[in-house]
């Protein structure tokens, strides 16, 4: 009985180790199978090529779009009208991140401004973003998120301990040289006072650009002495019914220059923040609008064009390549940069991201007749072994 039992307990465990290896060859024939699609799918159609604004600006500058890392899988259920063509990512997804830095560099633009404070998600998703933009020679900027989430400034010692990690983690990345020292925006500045901002900026200039974001020349007049410039994100203006504004754009750039800063203006695309609380809409009118911005904001003599944004889906400002407008706004920025408009490939947007793309059929198939074929041949020469 003991020794009738034996043989059949190891041809079972046989296998078993046959299905457990072939479930590994079958992995690896798959991916293999899927990485020159994955490759295929995320090279850029043009080289990187460097910004230039002749004809536009008296001289080339950077161009930078506002970018936000705080995407989940989830977040595409609120709020959303439209969404990416490269699907409802997350911003945890690598894949996700090049391809926009590739697109990003086709179109001319240098860099993005990334939206940040110090948590353990963020600092993730930017390290991930840092070592991409490393490997594309992009550049990097961060707007740092100094109000919470219902708009009331963080206290003084987080907003000194975050920047004091950024110098410690990032400041002396390579992406953050488009100036001799990295540049931070320091986003709510206007909810802050005098003694609060000096207290954070006075010894972190030494590491640091750290412009504020105030909106109007008084309140930058306030900061001055304490930052090294100013940028504006004024998303939801207007041009057809503020009067103003190349007027205040004129006005605020005098006022950081004759202070010596840095002067970042916005151009947006358009605006509708309606699901999210807001009231007033910015029509697109078929990129008009987003023209008629860029040409006011470069009209103020920026140091930076700072376009809002990349990827704002919740108040409707974003370029990024979308299932409503597709490559538009990236087309738009490539004529303004004298740049052949990229090329986009096919996505379905409605899916959720994923690292890997489809595996060809073909693929499939002789992986698993490859299989088969291993999987028979062990079994017929266990089974003869035990005739």
């Amino acid at each position: 009985m003991r020794n009738k039992t034996r043989p059949s307990s190891k041809l079972f465990r046989r296998i078993i180790f046959l299905a457990w290896l072939a479930g590994l060859i079958f992995e690896a024939v798959t991916i293999s199978a899927a990485a020159p699609v994955m490759a295929k799918s995320l090279t850029p159609a043009k080289p990187a090529t460097p910004v230039s604004l002749s004809g536009i600006a008296s001289s080339p500058i950077p161009t930078m779009a506002y970018y936000y890392i705080w995407f989940d899988s989830n977040s595409w259920n609120r709020a959303k009208v439209d969404y990416p063509l490269l699907g409802r990512y997350s911003s945890d997804d690598r894949a996700v991140m090049l391809q926009q830095v590739q697109w990003a560099k086709a179109a001319g633009i240098t860099g993005f401004i990334v939206s940040w404070k110090s948590t353990d998600v963020l600092n993730r998703r930017l390290e991930q973003l840092v070592e991409v933009a490393e490997q594309e020679d992009f550049k990097l900027e961060i707007i740092y998120e100094g109000l919470d989430f219902n708009r009331n400034p963080l206290p003084v010692a987080t907003v000194a301990s975050d920047l004091d990690y950024f110098i410690q983690h990032f400041a002396g990345r390579k992406p953050f040289d488009l100036y001799p020292k990295p540049m931070v925006i320091w986003s709510g500045t206007w909810n802050f006072s005098q003694q609060e901002v000096d207290q954070v900026t006075r010894d972190r200039r030494k590491s640091l650009l750290i412009l504020a974001s105030e909106r109007s020349v008084s309140g930058y007049q306030h900061l001055a002495g304490m930052v090294d410039g100013d940028a504006y994100y004024w998303s939801s203006v207007n041009p057809d019914t503020f009067s103003g504004y190349q007027s205040k754009l004129n006005q605020m750039s005098n006022a950081v220059h004759k202070n010596g800063g840095i002067w970042i203006p916005p151009a947006a695309p358009g605006f509708d923040a309606r699901l999210i609380g807001g009231t007033s809409v910015v029509d697109r009118k078929n990129g008009a609008t987003f023209r008629t911005q860029i040409s006011t904001a470069l009209a103020s003599s920026p140091d930076v064009l700072g376009i809002i944004s990349w990827n704002e889906f919740s108040e409707n400002s974003y370029i990024e390549p979308s299932q409503k407008y597709g490559s538009t706004y990236l087309e738009i920025v490539s004529e303004i940069n004298s740049l052949p408009p990229p090329v986009i490939g096919e996505f379905d947007s409605s899916e959720p991201a994923a690292i890997f793309p489809e595996i060809l059929p073909n693929s499939r198939w002789i992986a698993l007749g490859g299989l088969a074929v291993l999987i028979l041949t062990g079994l017929i020469v266990i089974a003869r072994r035990h005739a």
